[in-house]
């Protein structure tokens, strides 16, 4: 019908050589447009438009039977589990309430952010990431200390190495070297770079009692060579390492020291980028952590009730029976509803000292901070807790994950089903920050 349609109008205008054929041909397929409107439908028209609809019918018909029956055979075959596709984990915790979701609800309690006078933001996202695990896994595999407990899991490993790796330092410093695991992260991020290690016993003493790692192009402070960071003689040891240019250099903490205390010495050096690796959360840790000094009032998703009927009181309660480190508010709250630091203290070097500071003293800290802060960034959890297994950290004080719960296919496409469970219980919210030249006076360090 279409066809003949198009024959018939190409008929006619090549029937028309008058100049004004082409206007009469338009009226009157104008006039019949209009009569179409409102013309009585042909009986023998009817009848086959009827015959073809009943066809078209039958033919649909017949194809959602067989969609029908593929999807059924779909569904039986899925049901069986294949040995190529095992089902993703599942932890009885998680079974225990309505959906995984409420177990791990990230961010639920707040993730105090360190405010920068900048507002500046990391250039990397969370693509790369992603393409950083899948990199980093096999590296991780061929670690050459397997049971690194008491020391840095896979999440944290994989934050110094993908920020080493991004950055491209000419000279890498760590403070706090136990035996060596961070030492080897950082080697691999940069195979020829150099690093200076700072730590009161040197790596090679634990080769006497299993795995460690010593670094051929590096540098020991350490054993009965220490000298603690903050008395380096900092001016000299960067020029005999030929560095003239501070901002080329990446600083690494993992000693246990007060956060601001490392900070201030830091930026009176003119260290520019610094990575604290147990950046504990307020109310847990053995120092003051820049996440407890940036937990404020005015700051989003800081600040806390000590109340012992509130809503936060509430869920931290429900959740203590889930995360190991979650903190309930008896736990957060010290003498005169103190819950700054760790109730009310400033602790620092492995908790040795602990020193009461006031409200005014925690809010005057975080102000000093952001004076001298151009970048903040905390380190996402690699993967949801249905996924890692992990039991220490509470979800409900951490960002949303890098591999969020659920998506098992990509967390074993990626390698991390590979990994033991126990790899992922370190979590402290590693922070990356990048500071200003030297705003601090001497006499504050």
């Amino acid at each position: 019908m279409h066809d003949t349609g198009l024959s018939a109008r190409a008929a006619g205008a090549s029937s028309s050589s008058s100049p004004y054929a082409g206007a009469s041909s338009a009226t009157s397929v104008s006039d019949d447009d209009d009569e179409s409107k409102i013309r009585k439908a042909n009986p023998a028209f009817v009848a086959a438009a009827y015959a073809r609809l009943h066809s078209s019918h039958r033919a649909a018909a017949s194809f959602l039977l067989l969609l029908a029956v593929a999807a059924t055979a779909f569904l039986i075959g899925g049901a069986r589990p294949r040995a190529d596709c095992p089902p993703p984990r599942l932890d009885a915790r998680f079974l225990a309430l309505p959906d995984a979701a409420a177990a791990s609800d990230f961010g639920a309690l707040g993730v105090p952010w360190c405010r920068s006078k900048t507002g500046k933001i990391v250039e990397w996202t969370s693509k790369d990431l992603l393409r950083g695990l899948e990199e980093f896994v096999p590296i991780y595999e061929t670690r050459p200390i397997k049971n690194n407990m008491y020391g840095m899991g896979f999440d944290h490993s994989f934050g110094l190495w993908f920020v080493a790796r991004w950055l491209k330092p000419d000279l890498m410093i760590e403070s706090g070297v136990f035996k060596g695991h961070s030492t080897w992260v950082l080697r691999q991020a940069m195979p020829n770079t150099k690093i200076i290690s700072l730590s009161p016993r040197h790596p090679e003493k634990y080769l006497k009692k299993g795995p460690a790692y010593v670094d051929g192009n590096c540098t020991y402070l350490a054993g009965k060579d220490f000298i603690d960071f903050g008395s380096v003689d900092w001016g000299k040891l960067l020029r005999n390492h030929g560095i003239s240019d501070l901002s080329r250099v990446l600083v690494f903490f993992d000693d246990h020291q007060s956060e601001l205390k490392r900070l201030k010495q830091a930026s009176i050096v003119g260290f520019r980028h610094i990575i604290f690796e147990d950046n504990y959360d307020t109310g847990t840790g053995d120092h003051y952590s820049l996440r407890q000094i940036c937990d404020q009032e005015h700051i989003r998703g800081g600040g806390h009730s000590c109340f012992w009927d509130s809503d936060e009181a509430r869920l931290r309660s429900r959740r203590k029976s889930f995360w190991e480190k979650a903190v309930e508010t008896d736990e957060l709250c010290g003498k005169d509803d103190a819950w700054w630091g760790v109730r009310g203290y400033m602790r620092d070097n492995f908790n040795h000292s602990n020193k009461a500071i006031s409200y005014k003293e925690h809010f005057q800290n975080s102000r000093l901070v952001e004076s001298v802060l151009d970048l903040y960034w905390e380190l996402p959890p690699v993967a949801g807790p249905s996924l890692t297994h992990q039991t220490r950290y509470d979800p409900a004080r951490a960002s949303d994950p890098i591999i969020e719960d659920g998506r098992f296919g990509m967390f074993q496409r990626i390698g991390l089903a590979r990994l033991d469970a126990s790899v992922f219980n370190g979590y402290t919210q590693m922070s990356y920050v990048q500071i200003s030249g030297s705003m601090l006076s001497r006499e504050d360090a």
